[in-house]
């Protein structure tokens, strides 16, 4: 059987990403100023899950395939994604689910270009990630949330270059 590494390796981060939003998508900040960001990605979380229900399967799928080849090698790769996110967060720190996720997705679909030619994932491939980015980084005045999200992106760029040269 021959698979192609890439569309499992997206599937995988894709998969990876909807239970990273569906994790913390009820979690409530803590702040006013949190509250605003909160309500934003809300609306960018719905449209990210909205898209990725259509071309992902629901997680009992993976579950009862396990022994499937092809599932097997996404659940691997899931699994390298959880492991190195583990690895890379200190106990306790306290990190932004949703621009980690988030730019992982521009990380892999915009600076690596992957999957720009499959239809399937065109949504992510076009997405405009330069417009949260702004609102989250550069418009952002709270300083200390700033540096967080910094560290979410210097995170994804750790877990999606490793990533991008696992091996299955």
């Amino acid at each position: 059987m021959i698979l192609n590494i890439s569309k499992i390796k997206t599937e995988a981060l894709l998969l990876f990403c909807r239970d990273l939003i569906n994790t913390y998508k009820d979690i409530k900040p803590k702040t006013k100023s949190d509250l605003e960001l909160y309500h934003e990605f809300e609306a960018i979380n719905s449209d990210i899950l909205k898209q990725l229900s259509n071309i992902l399967y629901e997680s009992k799928y993976y579950i009862d395939n396990q022994k499937n080849f092809r599932v097997k090698a996404i659940l691997k790769c899931y699994n390298f994604i959880s492991k190195e996110l583990e690895k890379n967060l200190k106990q306790n720190e306290e990190f932004n689910p949703s621009l980690l996720y988030f730019s992982i997705l521009a990380l892999w679909f915009k600076e690596l270009n992957k999957e720009s030619s499959s239809k399937e994932f065109i949504f992510f491939t076009l997405y405009p990630y330069s417009f949260i980015y702004d609102k989250f980084l550069i418009k952002m005045s709270d300083v200390e949330y700033k540096i967080m999200n910094i560290k979410m992106i210097e995170l994804s760029e750790i877990i999606v270059s490793k990533y991008d040269r696992l091996v299955l």
